[in-house]
Formats: structure tokens, C-alpha cells, sequence
């Protein structure tokens, strides 16, 4: 059953708690790691999420100077994505016009969102019908 989110219930800015990817072979992955850094933030009519892995590397040098490896080590520990939003029934639709991943800019992502014991869980159906179907959650707290 389905539950109608407010914006009014999600305004404002939460901080990662956890990120786990559930695959439909029972696997299951913490993509960064078991403590996750970052937020989500929703304004009245922006939204901008930031997560990355606990324990970064530093880059050897300046962003523009270091090898190759460390940048892609760098993209690989990082997340960042913005645009508006709005709610439909118990989804949010990010519609992202900024992004680390220059393939989400223009898109449409579509999340489903459940509050539960004060907490923002965000979830989304990734890669049906293929090996890599999975379940990614993401929660989030005041």
C-alpha cells in the first residue's frame, strides 16, 4: 500500500546513515563502505545530494596533477547530484539538471520515499530483468 509523502514531511536536510544495495541473488553491498558521509537536502524547490566514502585518500598533488588512477579512485568514492523535484504519491522524481555522472544530467530519477521511526528511507528499482537487479535503500536522518 501506498502512502502519500508531503514535501512539508521531507524539507529540509538529512544526513546519511546507511546505503545498501540488496541484489535479487541474495547478494548485498554497502557501495561506500558501512559508514557513509553526505546529505540530502531538499528545499522548497531544489534538492542536492552529496555522499562519499568515509576515509577518502587525499589526491597526491592538485586535482589537475595527479595520475589518472587517483582521479577515477576519487570519482569512484564520490556521489553528487542536484535539480528540482516533486512528489508524486510515495515517490520523489528528481529531476536532475547537475551531476557527477554526466549521464544522469537530464534525467528523471525516480525514487520511492517511506518515513519510518524518523528516518527518510529512499529506494530504487536498479537494473531490473538483468544479473545486476538489486534494490539500492538509502536512509537518512535529521
Amino acid at each position: 500500500m501506498s502512502t502519500q509523502i508531503e514535501k512539508s514531511q521531507i524539507l529540509g536536510r538529512w544526513r546519511i546513515v546507511e546505503w545498501v544495495q540488496r541484489y535479487d541473488d541474495g547478494r548485498e553491498k554497502h557501495p561506500f563502505g558501512r559508514d557513509p558521509q553526505g546529505f540530502i537536502q531538499y528545499d522548497t524547490d531544489r534538492m542536492f545530494c552529496f555522499v562519499c566514502s568515509a576515509g577518502r585518500v587525499p589526491l597526491g598533488g592538485t586535482q589537475w596533477s595527479v595520475p589518472e588512477g587517483d582521479k577515477a579512485r576519487a570519482y569512484e568514492t564520490c556521489f553528487a547530484y542536484s535539480g528540482t523535484y516533486e512528489i508524486a504519491g510515495d515517490e520523489v522524481l528528481h529531476k536532475v539538471d547537475l551531476s557527477l555522472n554526466p549521464n544522469w544530467v537530464g534525467t528523471t530519477q525516480r525514487r520511492r520515499v517511506v518515513l519510518r521511526g524518523g528516518r527518510l528511507v529512499i529506494s530504487a528499482r536498479m537494473e531490473p530483468d538483468t544479473p545486476e537487479a538489486r534494490t539500492a535503500e538509502l536512509i537518512w536522518q535529521r
